[in-house]
């Protein structure tokens, strides 16, 4: 099991290397989460729901993502609430308060995964949550050395050198676990290093005596990594080059699934920009509305910042509008949720730019996609692949134009909504960039006649074998060998 000292340590890109690297080898592994907070989701071979971040480390694997790898994720709807899905499908939305009553259920969750997913695998590489040595949260834990202690797990502890005070993290975090916790940390790994190494030995060497536990590696920084986010969004624009478009994004409060703007991050011809809340919009090409794990707050949101005037401006000028998931709901007439699935029951005002109604309705549709671009605007019949995370059924005469036809059975089903002059478009599918021709066929319509076709997937697997690469390259042989051998 991977655990860190802090958020944002380092443990998903570190479970995602080794499950390449160990995949490479020829072992059979897999990862698994027992609980996850997170916006970002995928959906699975078996028709759930879990996080991208663990999706991905099943990728590394080489293996087709299962509900089993993550059975506990929480999508925040508010500061103190959450949808709680258990095993891929949503089992409550709950106060964090009563969550934590809530935990026998979800440790029930947990071990039923565990057990499915280390009978079809050798070896399982654990990621942890947060940190272990949150106080506050140790009673009852299933994210950390609570699971570790219940399936006899050993533990590496990671820490962040980039972030400063190194030392104290990875002292302080052990001196905060339990005998026996701290007996179950077999080693340490340092990441993100800058600089010459031997600079950093005598530190090394103070801390394997104060701890008297080995420092398994000391793992470079990687310029220029991207890879899907598990949460986190970077508010750093991508530079402008010279023929480019320039994408702009409200960054919604909540923001989800966001993972589909990465491959606009990689493109070489696009400039992309997020926008935060009381930051000037910029003129633009292209405004996407993405997905939303709240959609009528999100869009109470967008309407005290100026969006809708912005907006307007922006198609007077023959800019171009996408809206994705939550963003495709906020642009029609009505957004509808009598039973209160995403927040307080009620119906909200939409943008009114496309004639639809949306309603939110009990289960959830997930679900892996392929089709067609159902427009000539679009470069009709060019493939598109994605997913589907949503509540909400649309209806109105804007849904007489699909965006998408998408395979269903035997036959194909409309998707989204283009309007009269072809400037504004929806989808409830996520993904459309990652596929080059999909990315290159949006980009055409928003502007771009010589789109150069990037392929987010290609680029995606040569990330992860760069991690792969660097942790064979920095990590104790000894120690790697043992973990092969599940020894770890």
């Amino acid at each position: 099991m991977i655990q860190g000292t802090t958020s944002d340590a380092g443990k998903s890109t570190v479970v995602a290397a080794l499950c390449r690297l160990l995949a490479r080898r020829g072992v059979s592994v897999a990862p698994f989460k027992p609980q996850n907070m997170a916006l970002n989701s995928a959906v699975t071979v078996d028709g759930g729901e879990i996080g991208r971040s663990t999706a991905l480390q099943a990728e590394a694997c080489g293996i087709a993502a299962h509900s089993d790898m993550n059975p506990v994720l929480l999508k925040p709807q508010s500061d103190t609430g959450a949808q709680v899905i258990l095993r891929g499908r949503v089992a409550a939305v709950l106060e964090a308060g009563a969550y934590q009553d809530y935990k026998k259920r979800a440790r029930e969750a947990v071990m039923d995964a565990w057990q499915a997913l280390t009978s079809r695998h050798d070896l399982v590489i654990v990621e942890g949550a947060g940190s272990p040595a949150e106080i506050n949260l140790r009673a009852h834990d299933i994210a950390n050395m609570g699971f570790a202690e219940a399936v006899d797990c050993p533990v590496w502890l990671v820490a962040d050198i980039d972030r400063g005070g190194v030392f104290a993290h990875l002292v302080g975090t052990l001196a905060l676990l339990s005998v026996s916790e701290q007996r179950r940390v077999s080693g340490l790994l340092i990441n993100r290093f800058r600089g010459d190494i031997r600079l950093l030995q005598n530190g090394l060497d103070w801390l394997t005596q104060r701890t008297r536990k080995p420092v398994l590696g000391v793992l470079p920084y990687l310029q220029g990594l991207l890879l899907d986010a598990e949460d986190s969004l970077s508010d750093v624009a991508v530079p402008a080059r010279e023929g480019s478009v320039r994408v702009v994004v409200p960054v919604l409060p909540r923001i989800s699934n966001h993972t589909d703007l990465d491959a606009l991050r990689l493109h070489p011809q696009v400039e992309l920009i997020l926008v935060g809340p009381d930051q000037p919009v910029p003129p633009a090409d292209l405004i996407i509305l993405p997905g939303s794990k709240s959609t009528r707050a999100d869009l109470a949101w967008l309407r005290a910042q100026g969006w809708p005037a912005v907006l307007q401006r922006h198609l007077r000028y023959g800019g171009r509008v996408l809206g994705i998931c939550g963003g495709f709901q906020m642009l029609g007439d009505t957004i509808a949720d009598p039973e209160g699935l995403e927040g307080p029951p009620g119906e909200s005002p939409g943008l009114g730019l496309l004639r639809l109604h949306t309603r939110m309705v009990p289960g959830k549709q997930l679900r892996q996609v392929q089709g067609v671009f159902a427009s000539v605007a679009v470069d009709e019949n060019t493939g598109v692949e994605g997913y589907e995370i949503h509540n909400g059924v649309s209806s109105g005469p804007a849904l007489a134009r699909p965006l998408l036809h998408l395979q269903d059975a035997a036959s194909l089903r409309p998707d989204g909504a283009l309007s009269d002059d072809r400037q504004i478009a929806g989808t409830y599918v996520h993904g459309l960039f990652d596929h080059p021709d999909a990315c290159t066929a949006l980009l055409r319509w928003a502007g771009l006649t010589d789109a150069t076709p990037v392929d987010y997937r290609t680029h995606r697997n040569t990330q992860l074998d760069r991690l792969a690469d660097m942790l064979e390259t920095h990590l104790d042989p000894a120690a790697l060998t043992r973990l092969c051998e599940g020894r770890a």
